[in-house]
This record gives structure tokens, sequence and C-alpha cells, in this order.
């Protein structure tokens, strides 16, 4: 790498580490951010602090929010008793964006991959498991990979030994195996939503 004033070097250093980000994109990043007003420099910083200290956790469905428990599982429009189940935060903006589905979530945050040292304790499950009394239907809404079916498989054989009563379904296949649920188009999801099937 290019010799940089240490100031650069670091905010070159930091912006590597962010996923998908390599030496090159850092370096026009903070370039373009050296670049930039004092003020523009000022509001992007900002911005991440706030980000830091303001947002948290739902304590019921693990989804990413500023207010806790989230706007869904306050929402009385919503129905309570049916949960999708994601991987990640952004899922949920891909199945809004169907505006078919008005239930709520719970955020998984990851999926089981033995290989990659994720097992049941590493996810967010403890707390989809207290709910289970107070459901009709958990979807299973994981990505159609290996890990994504595994955590699916897991997450139907733990529900059922806990709550019997709960329906568990699993999305369609609508969504392309081996592809992530982050980025299938809302007639897709919308399919896969409709499609779905007890597991």
């Amino acid at each position: 790498m290019a010799r940089f004033a240490e100031p650069m070097t670091r905010l070159i250093d930091e912006l590597r580490k962010l996923p998908g980000i390599g030496t090159k994109s850092a370096q026009r990043l903070a370039f373009h951010v050296l670049r930039s007003s004092s003020e523009d420099a000022q509001r992007l910083a900002e911005a991440i602090r706030e980000l830091k200290e303001r947002l948290q956790l739902c304590s019921v469905c693990n989804n990413i929010t500023d207010v806790d428990p989230c706007t869904y599982c306050t929402n009385a429009v919503r129905n309570q008793r049916l949960v999708c189940v994601v991987e990640e935060p952004t899922n949920i903006g891909t199945i809004e964006k169907t505006r078919s589905f008005m239930g709520v979530y719970h955020v998984l945050h990851g999926t089981l991959s033995p290989i990659g040292g994720v097992g049941p304790e590493q996810l967010r499950i403890a707390n989809l498991m207290t709910r289970l009394a107070e459901l009709d239907e958990v979807i299973l809404a994981t990505s159609p990979t290996t890990e994504g079916e595994a955590t699916a498989r897991y997450l139907a054989d733990e529900i059922r030994r806990a709550q019997s009563a709960v329906k568990v379904t699993r999305i369609a296949t609508g969504v392309p195996a081996g592809s992530d649920i982050e980025y299938a188009d809302e007639v897709t999801m919308s399919r896969a939503l409709e499609g779905r099937r007890e597991v």
C-alpha cells in the first residue's frame, strides 16, 4: 500500500474492515471524505456515532430498532400469532416489499454452520422458543442454502418438540436454491410466501 499521512492510513485501515471493501475501495472512500466539506465529514461521523448509540436489538424479535419493542412487535394491525423467522434484519425489508405478509418477525442473526463454528447457542433462538405458546404458525424463511436448510430443519424439530400445537411452515422454492434471500425480488418473495409448506 502506498504511504500516506497517518490519519489517512488510519482511515483506510478502518474502511478496509467493512465487508466488500478492499484496499483500493478504502483508498477511494478515504480520499472522497478528505475532499468533502468539513460539514459533510462531520455529518458522516455523527451518523456513525448515532447509529452505535441509539440502535439496539428488539427484546422480542431481535430486529434492529431505536425503540424497544420494535414497531413490528407493537403494531396492533399485524398478526402477532404469525411469526416469520429470518436470518438477518435485512431480510425483513425483502419480505415487507411484497406487501403480502402481515405477521411479525424473528431474526436469528445468522445460520447454523458447524464448519464456521456457529451452533444453536450462537443464534438468537431462545426468545423465539419463549414466544411459542402465543403463536399459531411459524414460517421458516431462511435462505435455501445448505446452512439455511439445516437451520430450518433444526428449528422445525425444536419447535415441534417444545410446542406441538404450533404449525411450522417453510417458504416455497420461489427463491432459487443456493441464493441469498436478501436478493430476491418482490414477485419471487411473494410466491415463496404464498407457497410455503408445512415441515
